[in-house]
């Protein structure tokens, strides 16, 4: 009977060892973002790349109207993809939210998202959606031209109306832009030379290498010309418009906006899931409420005057309408898919060149 007694307690010995070396597993498998959705936290991190101010209160909006508690990092497009590239296989984020589309294409051809059709995307137009689920249109910025009319005025210059005025030798290291490897925003202006040029990315490059001389500097964060205009470090930053209406709300009235005449781009600012996100239930839940009018009028509130993607949404009378100014055909797939080899391309061709 003792030896018996010995034999069942080595067995029960065994399969209890045995028990841990499965949960042991199972851990390292999250550790790896390979979670199920009943094993979700209760929580969603979000890589966000809108205005910090935005990405709180809507992160604040999202527990208040769900319950489910939110976090966030506030980062540009460059390094939202760079973060998210960096936690392949282990996900530090859920879900990205703001920031240009043709970052989220990019971010696709990796692999890095996880294709999500949400329920309330019908709403959103064909335009504004990627039509797999890559990612979903939550508000539409155009890339505007944001001048110190007081500077310009001590130059006898008036605001560009037109690329080409931003080529004036008067306004030499006098514009601020970001670098497209850093700033979806610095993106988009470089894309929209590829598209005024036909397509001829030699072309693209080679105006903005004639626009060298003429930028200060290159910042990292795409919105951070709009302060230098502010501070008359520049006459002119090239920003989305809407970031140019906060910062003369913000108490500097003799900023103003202008649109080029050849036409510009804009940005659909997205939302999406992150493949292997820890997640991924309240990630589909952030991306649903992201998709509807509660969530997309959080941004005037908080100054971040973008279009919203939703038809249901109020619009604020400071939104500009996208029916009065020239856009180009701005294709987010195609610049995403590009992206890599352009920016290396102006790093090399136009950001390291002297500036005569």
């Amino acid at each position: 009977m003792t030896k018996g007694r010995r034999s069942r307690h080595g067995a029960t010995l065994t399969m209890a060892l045995a028990a841990v070396v499965v949960a042991a597993a199972s851990g390292c498998a999250r550790e790896a973002g390979e979670v199920s959705a009943d094993q979700d936290g209760g929580v969603v991190h979000v890589a966000c790349g809108a205005t910090e101010e935005w990405c709180a209160a809507t992160a604040e909006q999202f527990t208040k109207t769900t319950g489910v508690k939110a976090d966030f990092v506030r980062l540009s497009s460059g390094e939202a993809l760079a973060r998210i590239q960096a936690g392949k296989g282990n996900a530090e984020f859920d879900v990205w939210y703001g920031g240009p589309a043709d970052g989220y294409a990019a971010a696709g051809e990796q692999d890095l998202l996880e294709r999500y059709v949400s329920k309330n995307a019908s709403a959103i137009p064909a335009q504004y959606k990627d039509a797999s689920g890559l990612w979903t249109g939550v508000y539409v910025g155009a890339l505007g031209f944001c001048s110190n009319g007081k500077l310009l005025k001590e130059k006898g210059l008036a605001a560009p109306e037109s690329w080409a005025d931003l080529l004036d030798p008067e306004l030499k290291k006098d514009i601020g832009i970001a670098h497209p490897s850093t700033s979806g925003t610095a993106y988009t202006a470089l894309w929209t030379q590829v598209q005024l040029a036909g397509g001829d990315e030699d072309k693209a490059l080679k105006y903005m290498r004639g626009l060298h001389p003429n930028v200060l500097q290159y910042t990292k964060s795409g919105s951070a010309p709009s302060q230098m205009t502010a501070r008359g470090e520049v006459a002119v930053g090239v920003i989305f418009s809407h970031d140019c209406i906060a910062t003369q709300e913000a108490g500097f009235p003799d900023l103003q906006v202008t649109f080029p005449s050849e036409g510009t781009g804009y940005e659909t600012g997205g939302v999406a899931l992150i493949k292997g996100a820890k997640n991924p239930t309240s990630a589909k839940k952030f991306v649903d409420w992201a998709l509807t009018p509660e969530a997309q009028e959080i941004g005037p509130r908080v100054k971040a005057y973008q279009f919203p993607t939703n038809p249901a949404t109020e619009v604020s009378d400071k939104v500009v309408d996208l029916d009065t100014i020239k856009l180009v055909n701005y294709d987010a797939e195609e610049a995403g898919a590009a992206k890599a080899a352009l920016t290396k391309r102006f790093d090399e061709e136009v950001a390291q060149a002297p500036k005569s």
